[in-house]
């Protein structure tokens, strides 16, 4: 307990967990009819947090990848549907197909479907990431974003299995024997908890001997290599891992609608998922859920103001502004919101000369 007390993340990591918690409990218990969207005069809600704590699971893991292994990837969208597919597939598999209807009525049984889930985007990963991760650059880049498209199209044309482009329905919620992890304000816990300790062992990941040789790779390949890192092998972990954490948030967010279709998994989520990781900082796992948080509260203000104030429907608009927002990010801030803060409050401390 002393070393993990000596750890520099373990006050940030107990704050966030306070701060969620008390933010949760205003919901749950409403102390003088007060409820949380009231905090923000209803640009957030309790709703709008849960999205932003299974984003915040896939983004870690997007952080890994690109920000500390130097992998670009456009694809993490289609690993996010393959975990949400899974849990859908597998947990309505007795009321649209009769099968396995003596355990699918089970409490337990969705969750051995989301570590099913799991296991299986992360064998898919694997055999994915040995040919792809080959690939360097722009290459890369299109080869993951073609994967994610192909996952995106099957997912709206393999209609027996998917539900097609129409979806899937009846998911059922969680539940710990009788007890539902249901209205929403318990959902809350379930996802911010899981949000949490995903950002630990991602905090845990960087500071191993793991860590430092994603950030040799990201360094320098050739260097690394010749000082006898298995890039090779490395890359292809931090794609698994990677994967794995989308694939858990695609289950929590299947959970969490009840339905799962194509459309949360295009192109255009992709595009998001790489913005929030550029904002709040590629290399920086305390970024995730900063990112987030802050290009969902952007995208909730855009789909509601775009069409009031210039006539137009935000989700014609909402790339271009997503682009725009990448590119400013880029070129003021590349190393992301909070790694740029945190390099400001340096120099600042510093004499001016030295800064310079």
């Amino acid at each position: 307990m002393k070393r993990l007390r000596a750890h520099p993340n373990f006050a940030g990591v107990v704050i966030l967990a306070v701060v969620l918690a008390v933010f949760g409990a205003i919901d749950l218990i409403r102390p003088f009819g007060l409820r949380f969207s009231d905090l923000s005069g209803r640009v957030v809600t309790i709703d709008t947090m849960i999205r932003i704590g299974i984003l915040t699971i896939v983004v870690v893991g997007l952080n890994l990848l690109m920000g500390y292994a130097g992998q670009v990837s456009l694809g993490q969208a289609g690993f996010y549907a393959l975990g949400a597919y899974a849990s859908g597939v597998l947990t309505t598999l007795a009321s649209r197909h009769g099968m396995l209807s003596g355990i699918a009525d089970t409490w337990w049984w969705p969750w051995l479907a989301i570590i099913i889930g799991m296991l299986l985007t992360g064998l898919f990963a694997y055999l994915v990431g040995k040919p792809i991760l080959r690939l360097k650059g722009n290459y890369l880049a299109m080869a993951t974003l073609g994967l994610g498209m192909i996952l995106y199209i099957l997912a709206g044309q393999l209609s027996a299995l998917t539900g097609g482009y129409d979806g899937l329905t009846g998911i059922p919620r969680l539940r710990i024997g009788d007890f539902a992890l249901w209205p929403a304000q318990r959902y809350y816990f379930l996802v911010w908890g899981a949000a949490i300790a995903v950002i630990v062992v991602g905090l845990n990941i960087v500071h191993s001997r793991i860590g430092r040789a994603l950030r040799a790779i990201h360094t320098n390949e050739t260097a690394a290599e010749t000082s006898g890192v298995d890039t090779e092998h490395y890359k292809v972990l931090a794609l698994v891992i990677s994967a794995m954490l989308a694939s858990l948030a695609g289950s929590l967010y299947a959970h969490f609608q009840s339905a799962v279709s194509p459309s949360p998994f295009g192109f255009k989520a992709s595009v998001e998922l790489v913005t929030m990781a550029a904002v709040g900082g590629l290399s920086s796992i305390w970024g995730a859920p900063l990112g987030v948080a802050v290009m969902f509260v952007i995208s909730n203000l855009l789909q509601s103001q775009l069409e009031t104030i210039f006539h137009i429907r935000g989700g014609e608009y909402e790339l271009i502004i997503y682009g725009l927002v990448l590119v400013l990010i880029m070129i003021f801030m590349p190393k992301g919101v909070i790694s740029s803060l945190s390099a400001g409050r340096r120099n600042a401390g510093r004499d001016p000369e030295e800064a310079a």
